[in-house]
């Protein structure tokens, strides 16, 4: 090794290179972060538009959007709170707050998620009337490997569902994951979120649900192979339908409207 090639120079260089490297994909991080935040803001207005049946190849995202009024309820009341800039709140981010988040006990805790947001964003979707069309829910559980975040959407009615659909999972392909199955997801409209003694009973069937099925209306088809995935979803219906979710909400809305 010749006296231009020593260890400490060969260190040195390495170690300059890690430097500019590492300067580079900060640099990157910062300047790409707006965009990521813009995409992110994008992708989930698509996800809310998706389950209120709201499509226009004509329009954007964002002309489409303008058709949903974003609102803050108070999980506890049920009742509207009122709040500047809703498109920043981060219903997630608060549940991880200790500040902005109630832990929820082990007993009602059906759906794993452990601690959540004091308050929570409802979207209401708009007809060309102006009138309330659909009710979109944020919703969330755990399934067998994941978290599933989703938005559940109701009729005006509070109770008669209009969708269901998962955004975000990392369950079994071919397995949990026919939750994105399309034929799986068409069975949740028209079906009821609570049972005649208005209790949230939203029923993972094992087998067919039919005309002549009992207690169709709040029951659907478990996914085939995924048993604790179904439970997962059933549960996490249950639990956001009820009084530790938006179910002081959506009694409230039952008897009030809208």
């Amino acid at each position: 090794m010749s006296g231009n090639e020593t260890v400490g120079k060969t260190i040195a260089v390495a170690g300059m290179v890690c430097l500019a490297c590492s300067i580079i994909v900060s640099s990157a991080a910062v300047v790409l972060k707006p965009k990521q935040t813009e995409n992110k803001l994008l992708d989930k207005k698509q996800n809310i538009l998706a389950a209120a049946g709201i499509s226009d190849p004509n329009k954007s995202v964002d002309e489409l959007f303008e058709r949903i009024e974003m609102r803050l309820v108070d999980f506890e009341t049920g009742q509207y709170v009122e709040a500047d800039n809703l498109d920043k709140y981060d219903q997630r981010k608060a549940a991880k707050d200790p500040e902005l988040s109630n832990p929820v006990a082990a007993e009602v805790d059906i759906a794993g998620i452990k601690s959540q947001a004091k308050q929570g964003l409802v979207y209401l979707a708009k007809d060309d009337s102006g009138s309330v069309s659909t009710i979109i829910l944020p919703v969330h559980g755990y399934g067998l490997w994941s978290t599933l975040y989703g938005f559940l959407a109701l009729e005006p009615d509070a109770k008669t569902i209009s969708g269901l659909g998962f955004y975000e999972h990392a369950e079994t392909p071919g397995l949990g994951g026919e939750v994105d199955n399309p034929k799986w997801k068409a069975q949740w409209a028209g079906k009821q979120l609570y049972n005649d003694a208005g209790e949230p009973t939203t029923t993972m069937y094992k087998g067919t649900v039919d005309a002549n099925t009992k207690g169709g209306d709040y029951k659907f088809d478990a996914l085939s192979g995924a048993t604790i995935t179904s439970r997962g979803v059933e549960n996490l219906m249950r639990y956001w339908a009820g009084q530790h979710g938006f179910g002081p909400y959506l009694k409230r809305i039952q008897m009030e409207g809208v």
